[in-house]
């Protein structure tokens, strides 16, 4: 390729901001913990704030990962990082963020709800740290045998309120991706309980989606924003798809309205949500495929642009960022680079990147489903 083509202009953009996120997240380590414990931006108090190490933590492993930080670390290191993770453990499998109260916490006015989502979102994030830095260790899933009952299961599903299809998008996303856990590394008799388990939950999508879009949600056809947030909580719905080779229905309208959409930078949420929606598209139907590589190409300098001189990214400009759900607990402004939304955009732009240029350089996608997540192109 030329070397002064536009894509290699892009391509050596994407290398220089890739090896000024690596060292703004090596940059985070947290002091006389093992290396790869991190603070979750350069204004997190740790000594204040220790409990927000585990996100800091998980979320940094897993951006470095993915655009190559982690390449020479040895077993040592890595064992050490997974050792540390795991003591946030509760012997069920459960991890979960020292420091946070009932008090503090709101999802739902459930408190059940709320700790349920949590719990959900902050262990799926952990095993996913984990994964990436000792992929032969087994996870602990007891906490997910409840949910292996079909009458618990069926009873769950049905509480699940799709006013709010994002918060429930990850619900869902994060309860199906424990059941691939299990129906992996599980007995025989867990396996087969998690195999049926997941055909419960895809007959209840199937019963629930809307044919016009694709997504799943209450009021999409009333309400711009409505069927932006449908769009975001669905599209972790479709991971499930993506995972075990299902055809997803109507993915050809999902593809539609994301195109609808203008490609300019917003949250780290939406970037990630309508680039990971586009590819796994493009890649399973080609459904508009050229219109695709065009729209994901004209975002593509939007997000680089958005690194922030420290080498991280921001996930807004404006407001105050707190940990999901700890709606009492630790903040900071919005604009400062921290690890949560550096992992998010390089997700955007490596799936990007890999779309537009495949084999370019070796990605390492997360392999367990969730944010973060790709499905492996076909042969």
């Amino acid at each position: 390729m030329n070397q002064t083509s536009p894509d290699s202009l892009l391509q050596a953009s994407i290398e220089a901001a890739r090896q000024r996120s690596i060292a703004f997240l090596e940059g985070l380590q947290a002091p006389g913990l093992p290396r790869g414990v991190m603070r979750i931006s350069p204004l997190h108090d740790a000594n204040r704030w220790p409990g927000v190490l585990l996100p800091g933590t998980y979320n940094g492993i897993m951006a470095l990962d993915l655009i190559g930080g982690l390449e020479g670390r040895d077993a040592g290191h890595r064992a050490g990082v997974a050792d540390w993770l795991e003591q946030a453990r509760r012997p069920d499998g459960i991890f979960r963020i020292a420091g946070m109260a009932d008090d503090d916490v709101f999802k739902k006015p459930d408190p059940v709800e709320t700790w349920g989502y949590i719990d959900f979102h902050v262990t799926n994030y952990s095993l996913g740290a984990v994964q990436a830095v000792a992929p032969d260790r087994r996870p602990v899933m007891d906490f997910v045998r409840p949910w292996l009952d079909p009458l618990r299961l069926e009873a769950w599903l049905a509480r699940r309120d799709l006013r709010d299809p994002w918060q429930e998008g990850n619900n869902i996303v994060n309860l199906g991706s424990f059941l691939l856990l299990v129906a992996a590394h599980g007995t025989a008799e867990a396996r087969r309980a998690a195999h049926e388990a997941l055909d419960l939950m895809f007959a209840w999508h199937d019963r629930l989606q809307e044919p016009s879009t694709g997504f799943w949600g209450v009021g999409q056809a009333d309400d711009p924003v409505r069927l932006l947030h449908a769009m975001a909580g669905s599209m972790h719905n479709f991971h499930l798809w993506y995972a075990t080779g299902r055809p997803l229905p109507y993915q050809e309208r999902a593809i539609n309205y994301a195109l609808s959409r203008p490609p300019a930078v917003d949250s780290a949420c939406i970037d990630v949500d309508l680039v990971d929606l586009l590819v796994h598209g493009a890649m399973m139907t080609g459904h508009r495929r050229d219109e695709t590589r065009r729209w994901l190409r004209d975002l593509l300098p939007g997000l680089l642009a958005f690194q922030n001189p420290d080498g991280g990214f921001p996930d807004v400009r404006e407001g105050v960022r707190r940990q999901d759900g700890w709606v009492r607990g630790y903040e900071e402004p919005q604009g400062v680079s921290n690890t949560f939304a550096t992992w998010f955009r390089w997700i955007a732009i490596a799936m990007i990147a890999d779309h537009l240029w495949p084999g370019w350089r070796p990605w390492r996608f997360r392999r367990m489903v969730g944010i973060g997540y790709r499905r492996d192109p076909a042969p």
